[in-house]
């Protein structure tokens, strides 16, 4: 059986932040290992919501210790005030694992739900639906916590291709 790779998914937000994490090997095996949501309180200001944040992801990577992380990019938005807000959030979630030395990857979300469900487009409800499906163990996650869930996948996805290359060239 090959290595599994401890793998941290984030869904960036201010007010809801998802987490997963998993563990996956270079054969695509898959095996749930904790997920939640990071919920500042909305009565803080935004540095102490930005430090909520960065402290709640510190917790979890001390915690569960991953490999590489990666984090989904940010949806263009209509609304500039939202777009900061979210880019401040996701500035967060980007910094706090390279801050812990990992691999930070980024991955469009029409790439993490293409790699989850098949379908580019797919809704919050298919999303769950496939981690259900690829992540039993799971159960029922919410929304932000299946995405970040997802975005782990996609990554395991990726890094799992990338690491068949490698060996491919090393054996050459």
């Amino acid at each position: 059986m090959s290595e599994m790779i401890r793998i941290l998914g984030i869904d960036p937000a201010l007010r809801s932040a998802g987490w997963g994490v998993i563990e996956a090997d270079a054969a695509g095996r898959l095996a749930f290992v904790a997920a939640g949501e990071i919920k500042p309180d909305a009565k803080l200001d935004m540095g102490a919501r930005l430090a909520c944040l960065h402290e709640a992801l510190m917790a979890v990577l001390a915690e569960f210790r991953p490999a590489m992380a990666a984090v989904e990019e940010t949806f263009v938005n209509a609304n500039p005030r939202s777009a900061l807000l979210l880019g401040q959030a996701r500035g967060v979630c980007l910094m706090a694992p390279a801050s812990a030395g990992l691999p930070v990857a980024e991955y469009p979300a029409n790439s993490i739900k293409k790699a989850v469900t098949g379908v580019g487009h797919a809704d919050k409800r298919q999303v769950q639906a496939m981690i259900r499906v690829l992540l039993p163990k799971a159960g029922n996650q919410g929304s932000d916590a299946a995405d970040a869930l997802a975005v782990a996948i996609c990554h395991s996805h990726h890094a799992g291709a990338a690491r068949v290359g490698a060996q491919a060239r090393r054996s050459a």
